[in-house]
C-alpha cells in the first residue's frame, strides 16, 4: 500500500516507497558506492592532477572574475561558482548573471564525453564577456579548497554533471564519479565554507521514470528510476536532503526538462537529427507500443536560464557555521519545463522545414536503454516561488538553434566564440 508522506522540497508531498521499491532505490545506492570506493576513475574524466592553478596571476583572475560590477543599479550583487561552467546550459547562465552584473568564477573538467572544442569554444565565449573558467574536477578538494580560501562565493550554480540517458550503459562509473561522487565533494566544501553558500544544482525530469501520470509534478513519486542516469539524481536529490538537514546548506534542486538552443549538446536528438539531415543520412525516430509517439517537452535555453537565475534570487542563506547547523535551512526542487509536449516526428518536420531539406526517417521502436515514452512539466510551483513563465514556443526556439548551427559550422569556431545567439 502507498502512503502520502509530508515533503521537506518546498512544503510539497511526495510519494513514499513501497518497501521493495526502497529496497531497489538504496541497492542502487550501494552499487554507487561500491563503483566509488573500488573503481578507477572514469576515462572522460580530464586528469585535473595535471591542471596547474597557482601563482598571483591566476588568483588575480580569479578574485577579479568572481567581483561583482560595482557600477550597476543595483547593489545587490551574487558571487556564483558554476560548475560546469562550459556545459551548455553552464554557460548561458554565467552569460546571464555576467551581464547583469554578477560576479562569476567557472569551473569544467572539459572531458570528452561529446566534442570539447565546442566546450572550448563556449570558454572563449565566456572569457570574452569576463569570466574565467578554471579547468578542473569537482572532485578535486584541494582545488576547491582553494577557490573558497579566495573567494567569499555567496552561491554555487552546480551544474557539472555526467549527462545522457544511455551512455550509462557503456560507462556507468563516470555517472556515479560525477553526479554522486561530484556532487557530495560540493557539498563537503559549502558545509565548511564560512559563510556558506547557497546551493542551486541540476537534478533532472528523468528522476520521474516510469510515472505514468502527466503533467509530471514535483508531488509524484520520484522512486522508478528507468536509468542510471536518472537513479544517480534521484539519489542527488536525497543526499540533499541529509546534508540540508545536517549541516544547514540551504539547497535548491532543479529539474529540467529536455533543454534545446545555441550552443546546445552535440547528444541531443535535435542538434544530431540536424546533422544528419543535413548530410543525407537516415535518422531513428522512435515509437512506443501500438504506434505511440515519443514526446518531450523541450524547453528552450532562455526560459531555462530564466528559471536558473529565480531560483539563485530567491535562494535563502544557508544556516550553518562551521560546518555545524544553527537552525533549519530552506529545501527546494522545482520542475523547468515548456509545459507543451510535443511528438519527436513533429519535431523532425519543424527542422525539414527550416533547413529546406527532407528528413530521411527510420521508424523504430522505442529500445529499452533508459528512455521514456514522454515529459511533461508542471511549472506551476515555479512560478508561484519565482515567476517562471516560459515563452518559447518549439519552432521559434528551433529557428534560433539552426540560425546558430550553420552559422557555426559554416564559419567555424574562432568567429563564433566572440559572440552570443541567443
Amino acid at each position: 500500500m502507498m502512503m502520502m508522506e509530508k515533503s521537506h522540497y518546498g512544503g510539497h508531498r511526495r510519494w513514499a516507497c513501497s518497501c521493495s521499491a526502497r529496497l531497489v532505490f538504496w541497492s542502487t545506492i550501494l552499487i554507487a558506492v561500491f563503483y566509488l570506493i573500488f573503481q578507477s576513475p572514469p576515462s572522460t574524466s580530464s586528469l585535473h592532477s595535471n591542471v596547474k592553478w597557482s601563482g598571483q596571476n591566476w588568483e588575480k583572475r580569479v578574485k577579479n572574475s568572481a567581483h561583482p560590477r560595482s557600477n550597476s543599479k543595483s547593489g545587490n550583487h551574487l558571487s556564483v561558482l558554476v560548475t560546469g561552467a562550459a556545459g551548455f546550459v553552464g554557460t548561458h547562465v554565467s552569460l546571464a548573471l555576467k551581464n547583469r552584473g554578477d560576479g562569476v568564477v567557472g569551473l569544467d573538467n572539459f572531458n570528452n564525453y561529446y566534442d570539447p572544442s565546442l566546450k572550448r569554444a563556449r570558454q572563449k565565449l565566456l572569457e570574452n564577456s569576463g569570466v574565467f573558467v578554471i579547468e578542473g574536477d569537482i572532485n578535486d578538494h584541494e582545488l576547491l579548497k582553494k577557490l573558497f580560501d579566495l573567494v567569499q562565493f555567496t552561491h554555487v550554480m552546480h551544474l557539472a554533471a555526467q549527462a545522457g540517458v544511455r551512455y550509462a550503459m557503456e560507462n556507468p562509473d563516470s555517472y556515479v564519479h560525477s553526479n554522486i561522487a561530484g556532487l557530495v565533494s560540493i557539498f563537503e566544501i559549502c558545509k565548511i565554507a564560512n559563510p556558506q553558500p547557497a546551493i542551486v544544482w541540476a537534478s533532472s525530469s528523468s528522476v520521474y521514470g516510469l510515472n505514468s501520470g502527466v503533467p509530471f509534478s514535483e508531488n509524484d513519486r520520484t522512486d522508478q528510476p528507468a536509468s542510471l542516469y536518472a537513479a544517480t539524481k534521484k539519489a542527488g536529490e536525497e543526499i540533499a536532503h541529509t546534508y540540508n538537514h545536517i549541516y544547514g546548506l540551504s539547497i535548491t534542486g532543479l529539474r529540467f526538462f529536455t533543454v534545446y538552443g545555441p550552443w546546445g549538446r552535440p547528444d541531443m536528438a535535435y542538434f544530431f537529427f540536424t546533422k544528419d539531415i543535413l548530410k543525407g543520412k537516415s535518422i531513428s525516430i522512435f515509437e512506443g507500443p501500438d504506434h505511440k509517439s515519443v514526446a518531450r517537452d523541450f524547453t528552450y535555453i532562455d526560459d531555462i536560464v530564466k528559471g536558473c537565475l529565480g531560483a539563485l534570487d530567491t535562494a535563502e542563506k544557508s544556516t550553518g557555521s562551521g560546518g555545524k547547523k544553527k537552525k533549519p535551512a530552506q529545501l527546494r526542487v522545482f520542475n523547468l519545463g515548456n509545459t507543451s509536449p510535443v511528438p519527436v516526428t513533429k519535431l523532425v518536420s519543424i527542422l525539414e522545414k527550416l533547413l529546406k531539406v527532407k528528413a530521411k526517417r527510420n521508424i523504430q521502436p522505442l529500445p529499452r536503454n533508459g528512455d521514456v515514452l514522454f515529459t511533461h512539466a508542471d511549472v506551476s510551483y515555479a512560478r508561484k516561488e519565482f515567476g517562471y513563465q516560459p515563452k518559447t514556443d518549439l519552432e521559434t526556439g528551433l529557428k534560433k538553434f539552426v540560425h546558430w548551427y550553420l552559422d557555426y559550422y559554416s564559419h567555424g569556431t574562432r568567429k563564433n566564440s566572440r559572440k552570443s545567439s541567443s
